[in-house]
């Protein structure tokens, strides 16, 4: 298999540290709301990495933490009138819906920041007593340019970086503001700030700085040096690129083998922001389309390039889904005869061989699912002709647990259909609706147009009265 490392800008032939292991070590969201749909990406697509060495064999042990103490939390909590462990705990429960959903299976560890504070305790002082970091009324700056290879997975020249921050150290210096001995130095270690939860430390009662998490958390669980760390292009620079300062300049071993960074996802080609309106909960989406196809639509572009998200594109999400579910559903009740296997279907059922031969080697190449998905549609074409010639029940079932394996094992995509509501039933709710509008009932109606919606039925109002259609 070959990866994307953002460290060398190029693939690379993927050599685990110990063979037939993988540890993967996934920067997980800030829990302070319910998570948005760019969250999604990151996981879904590194959630599929995690199955696909998984059908390749591999013991993978999949490390994503929670960041449950951040400013946005504390804000929070206080506009709530709550403490941050009320919030941060509200919404990691949320997450696991929400992830649960999308069927984005459970890591390894769930880490949290605020039950791994003694280690972090113990790597700043570790920095310290090796001259990488330096205390300054309270706060512990990390003294960047004592590590050589700062920037070098960014690929930022540090001395381009400086001179990026040359006026705001002018201005904080003027201010009297700034304690840093350079303005590229980054914090570690804060002191509380009146009703912010703390913890003590040899510098201060306060609270880690977000960077020094990850490099604690991920040696915890899963050690030395790490065979892939991911997440969002976002977070390359400075977040990763701080983990990589601190890990490397105290443990003195590179701190991870493989970078993987999925790229930005855009709502109707702008970037996602709530001062736009275009700002979406998984929440929010998957109330209105099935979390299935919004997990087909995350996977059908490959996951280095930008991702438009927009109506029409995860309609047609659906329409391709539903093309596999067809083939999938022939093939259930088919291999349900139980018919054996014909001589002359012999060279037929080497199709689901083909599909895995294909399927694997788009995945062993940067993890393509755009090309493994057009693997699968290439197969589900042969197959449907097969079905329409007529094939035996065991033939239905070689094909069925090859479509099963590459769809729902590895993409993580559910094939079966959730139990919907049947025509007579929708009619009858649509006539309920309709009433309860005569009456006045505009709750009662809005109430069963959400459960519809929910159901995958949408109504729409005409002059010649409603109409209604499956998504």
């Amino acid at each position: 298999m070959k990866i994307y490392n953002t460290m060398s800008r190029r693939k690379e032939e993927f050599v685990p540290i110990q063979p037939g292991k993988v540890g993967i070590y996934v920067c997980g969201p800030t829990v302070y709301d319910l998570i948005h749909i760019g969250n999604a990406r990151p996981m879904i697509v590194f959630d599929t990495l995690r199955r696909y060495l998984t059908h390749r064999g591999y013991e993978v042990n999949y490390v994503s933490n929670f960041t449950d103490v951040d400013d946005k939390i504390i804000k929070r909590a206080n506009e709530e009138g709550v403490s941050a462990d009320e919030i941060s705990e509200k919404y990691i429960a949320e997450c696991r819906k929400d992830m649960e959903s999308l069927n984005v299976l459970p890591a390894t560890v769930h880490p949290q920041a605020t039950k791994e504070i003694p280690d972090m305790i113990g790597l700043v002082e570790k920095l310290i007593g090796g001259g990488h970091a330096y205390e300054k009324n309270g706060t512990v700056y990390f003294r960047t340019r004592s590590f050589p290879g700062y920037g070098k997975l960014s690929h930022k020249n540090i001395d381009e970086l400086e001179s990026g921050h040359r006026d705001e150290a002018h201005q904080l210096k003027v201010s009297g503001e700034s304690e840093k001995e350079d303005p590229l130095d980054f914090v570690l270690w804060k002191p509380k700030k009146e009703g912010e939860p703390f913890w003590k430390s040899p510098w201060s009662e306060g609270r880690p700085g977000w960077h020094l998490e990850c490099s604690c958390m991920s040696a915890k669980y899963i050690g030395g040096t790490l065979d892939i760390h991911a997440g969002g292009e976002d977070l390359v620079f400075p977040h990763h690129e701080n983990e990589i300062a601190q890990s490397e300049a105290a443990n003195g071993q590179p701190f991870a083998n493989y970078w993987m960074h999925n790229a930005f996802l855009k709502i109707n080609g702008e970037k996602m922001a709530k001062s736009l309106g275009n700002f979406f909960t998984v929440r929010d989406i998957t109330a209105q389309v099935d979390p299935m196809i919004v997990r087909f639509f995350m996977l059908s572009v490959h996951y280095r390039r930008a991702l438009n998200f927009s109506q029409e594109l995860v309609q047609d999400a659906g329409t391709s889904l539903e093309r596999i579910r067809n083939c999938y559903d022939k093939l259930k009740e088919k291999a349900g005869t139980g018919t054996p296997l014909g001589e002359e279907e012999e060279e037929k059922k080497k199709e689901a061989d083909i599909l895995l031969e294909k399927f694997d080697a788009a995945m062993d190449d940067d993890l393509n699912t755009a090309d493994a998905i057009s693997a699968v549609f290439e197969f589900v074409r042969t197959v449907n002709a097969f079905l329409a010639a007529g094939i035996s029940g065991e033939l239905a079932g070689i094909f069925l647990k090859a479509l099963s394996t590459v769809m729902e094992d590895v993409l993580g995509v559910k094939l079966a259909r959730e139990a919907g509501l049947l025509d007579e039933e929708v009619e009858q709710l649509i006539t309920e609706r309709t009433e309860a509008r005569k009456a006045k009932n505009f709750a009662r109606a809005d109430e069963i147009r959400q459960l519809l919606l929910e159901k995958g039925i949408v109504l729409e109002d005409t002059r010649e009265g409603v109409k209604w259609k499956r998504t």
